[in-house]
């Protein structure tokens, strides 16, 4: 069985570890640990983060590399102990250590994106910048439900920013190239294609991430938080899971997904300008569409923005602000990348007959576990795993069982929902032994 899972590689001590992510789809760090994050306030004049305007002329690999790869940063996070959960992606009490992964710079002020899953719980950052300049960062804050942080170093001229390209502008075959720390092997880069868009994936907090970019480009423990560029080397996602085959002979097996650059640009903006993000809200239920274009309404949240437009059951969306709508997906997508108050225009087809209707988009629901247009088609939550609580002894054989992650029925019923057991750095002498990277990935898969 093959299952999503974030990718973060987790380490105890010295020991290069991938305990987080090289099995299912994963979360991209290195290193693994618990954590208190410092949120702070962002400046009062924020700086807009780059949006590329596309000059229609495709670089080289060696390019781009050569132009972005000094954007690029190598993160650390201190991780203390913490007391359990029952949340899943909480870290297990008694564990300690580091989790790495990676992120880009996106303002000269210093600036930088990564996944909210590499510093989740972290006590401490640190990132090496790619002229090898290593800062103290702070937390400015993280938003949970697209699995997005945003970080500060202190500002320098040689930073150089990378900017957002139209996620909605790509296509199935569009070449791509990721640029991050798999294995703690810093700046590597690696080639692919976009294999299919409008994918989803769930975040940490149980929120599904619409809209989603799968590629075959080479993503592993590591990786997480780093860029996927596209053939002018603009940011057009965040790796941040990957899937892996449940076998232990398999490693990365070329499916890799990455938020899209659209939604993490609207978070990036928010969490500079206030610390925090607000996700805009349509409030209705999608279900099946029989002639297989649009996304069908099953039903509409009371008193919702949908509902007050005008939007009744039975409802096909097929335009959202001038775009086709193909699937729930799609809508949910382009939802996700507008703001709370933004009005759009909705092309709705009814009793065979289409229509516009103008919708003031409202705020997500605190605790609602899906996107704003609430898609059928989501990725099971208990398919992900925190990077974070997987810091075992790297020389554990999992369970071999037809649950991928060793959960039992009730997975969230545990004191360890994974059915493993965290150690605190240095627990075990067999910690600081080091490990063969594809041997401590068949020893990671289930």
């Amino acid at each position: 069985m093959n299952t999503p899972k974030a990718i973060v590689t987790l380490a105890a001590a010295a020991v290069l570890g991938a305990a987080g992510g090289a099995v299912v789809v994963g979360v991209v760090g290195d290193d693994g640990g618990g954590t208190k994050t410092v949120i702070e306030p962002a400046s009062a004049q924020p700086q807009k983060v780059s949006v590329a305007q596309s000059s229609g002329s495709a670089l080289s690999a060696k390019q781009i590399y050569a132009d972005a790869s000094d954007s690029v940063v190598y993160i650390t996070s201190e991780i203390t102990a913490q007391s359990s959960s029952a949340d899943p992606y909480s870290e297990q009490s008694g564990q300690s250590g580091e989790a790495t992964g990676s992120g880009f710079v996106v303002s000269k002020d210093g600036y930088i994106v990564t996944n909210a899953h590499v510093v989740n719980g972290a006590a401490s950052v640190t990132v090496k910048i790619g002229d090898g300049n290593t800062q103290r960062a702070e937390v400015v804050g993280k938003d949970e439900s697209t699995d997005i942080a945003l970080l500060k170093v202190s500002g320098d001229s040689n930073l150089k920013p990378l900017s957002f390209a139209d996620s909605d502008a790509l296509t199935v075959g569009d070449n791509v190239f990721a640029i991050g720390n798999p294995f703690g092997l810093d700046r590597t880069l690696t080639t692919g294609v976009v294999s299919a868009l409008q994918r989803q994936m769930t975040a940490p907090n149980g929120y599904t991430i619409s809209g989603v970019i799968q590629t075959d480009a080479p993503i592993n423990p590591g990786n997480s938080g780093g860029p996927l560029l596209d053939d002018e080397g603009h940011v057009i996602g965040v790796n941040s899971q990957i899937l892996t085959g449940s076998s232990s002979s398999e490693g990365n097996v070329g499916i890799g997904f990455a938020a899209p650059s659209n939604t993490v640009k609207n978070v990036v903006e928010q969490l500079e300008q206030s610390g925090s993000v607000k996700h805009a809200y349509l409030g209705v239920q999608m279900g099946a569409t029989e002639s297989g274009t649009g996304a069908t309404v099953s039903s509409l949240t009371s008193d919702g923005p949908a509902a007050d437009a005008g939007l009744q059951a039975g409802d096909v969306i097929v335009g959202f602000d001038g775009r086709s709508v193909a699937d729930a997906s799609a809508l949910s997508g382009f939802v996700n990348g507008k703001s709370v108050g933004d009005k759009v225009e909705l092309t709705v087809r009814r009793d065979n007959a289409e229509k516009t209707i103008s919708v003031t988009l409202g705020e997500q629901p605190a605790g609602a576990a899906t996107s704003s247009s609430q898609s059928q088609q989501q990725v099971d939550p208990q398919q992900q795993v925190d990077p974070q609580q997987q810091q075992t002894d790297p020389q554990q054989q999992l369970p071999q069982q037809s649950d991928p992650y060793g959960q039992q029925s009730d997975p969230y019923g545990q004191s360890d929902p994974y059915g493993q057991q965290g150690q605190s750095q240095g627990q075990q002498g067999q910690s600081q032994q080091q490990i063969d990277p594809e041997q401590l990935l068949q020893q990671l898969m289930p």
